[in-house]
């Protein structure tokens, strides 16, 4: 059976449709995130190190050229049907979260944020939807979509390809090895985020804590100027004049 499976997927790598295939996967992944673009590309290149096809550099090329396709499509979804589709979002959940997320990373770090959430699951298609969404300028949506999907690519194909050597030749290994790379990595970036919040978190309790405590000091120090400012104005009465005082009564 893996004899047979191993010889249909040399067979599959070895035909001139696999660039086409490449580029439809990318270009589905785009706007229909379930689709294992990053997979396919990954086994591309560990073929291409291991078979010497798919021609490894022809691999990139679609894949990023497949890629760039797509994530344009998800823009000009968010465009026209954007406000709709965040609408039917139910509050809380895992898509209103990317969403918010990829709307608060564009507002911060704008087109940078492309090339970032490609390399997030479900990150990339909420990203273009939003992009698209809010009207952010074809222009520069193309520029850094470019890079985002020209590095893609690369990464993809170099991540297979270089696991593909390091097994001396062996599709199996190779594939299992690159799928190892690329989850250690996706998980390395989930740790370092979950991190990177829960320090902004602290550092923002214990901004609160010191404001809080600078409030209360700032209101002893109003209260003691106050007292005192009274004092000066109101002087005291003198206990024995207000004795007389009492007594004249």
């Amino acid at each position: 059976m893996t004899q047979n499976i191993m010889n249909f997927m040399e067979q599959l790598m070895s035909s001139p449709w696999i660039y086409l295939g490449i580029f439809l996967i990318a270009l589905l992944d785009g706007f229909f995130p379930v689709v294992p673009a990053e997979t396919a590309v990954i086994t591309a290149g560990v073929y291409a190190s291991t078979t010497g096809e798919p021609i490894l550099w022809l691999a990139i090329v679609v894949a990023a050229a497949g890629a760039f396709a797509g994530d344009h499509i998800s823009y000009f979804i968010g465009r026209t049907a954007g406000g709709g589709i965040r609408r039917k979002m139910k509050p809380g959940s895992k898509k209103a979260k990317l969403f918010d997320w990829a709307e608060n990373a564009l507002a911060e770090r704008g087109g940078l944020v492309l090339i970032i959430a490609r390399y997030i699951p479900g990150g990339r298609t909420a990203t273009t939807l939003i992009t698209g969404s809010v009207g952010y300028p074809l222009r520069r949506f193309a520029f850094f979509d470019s890079i985002a999907a020209i590095s893609w690519g690369l990464y993809s194909a170099g991540i297979g390809f270089f696991a593909g050597h390091a097994v001396e030749g062996d599709p199996i290994k190779g594939l299992l090895l690159g799928f190892g790379i690329a989850v250690s990595i996706t998980v390395l970036h989930e740790t370092v985020s979950f991190l990177r919040k829960r320090a902004k978190r602290r550092r923002e309790a214990l901004l609160g804590v010191e404001s809080a405590g600078a409030v209360a000091g700032a209101a002893g120090v109003t209260a003691g100027a106050e007292t005192l400012v009274t004092e000066a104005l109101v002087p005291e009465v003198p206990a024995t004049a207000a004795m007389a005082d009492a007594k004249a009564e």
